[in-house]
């Protein structure tokens, strides 16, 4: 009798596809958006908006700065050795 082992050989190679699919897809609209973008700055009554827009979405993504210390206790890294 051979002994049960679990192999998550094919469960890990069919996640890993799906992400690299998600992935391509998303790199795809990100491409779409830019061209979009370029495209639109050259009206410049349009082009002045999506500028504004831009901004707003550098501003608000993890492009936004925050302080050391938040990220730090943001993964559970403490100040005190006894803590951690």
């Amino acid at each position: 009798m051979y002994p049960y082992i679990q192999n998550a050989q094919d469960y890990l190679a069919e996640k890993c596809l799906l992400m690299d699919s998600h992935n391509v897809q998303a790199s795809k609209i990100a491409y779409l958006k830019i061209q979009s973008w370029k495209f639109s700055l050259k009206t410049p009554e349009v082009g002045v908006r999506y500028q504004q827009e831009a901004e707003e979405m550098v501003k608000q993504s993890f492009l936004s700065y925050v302080p050391n210390s938040f990220v730090l206790s943001e993964e559970g890294f403490h100040f005190s050795e006894i803590e951690n």
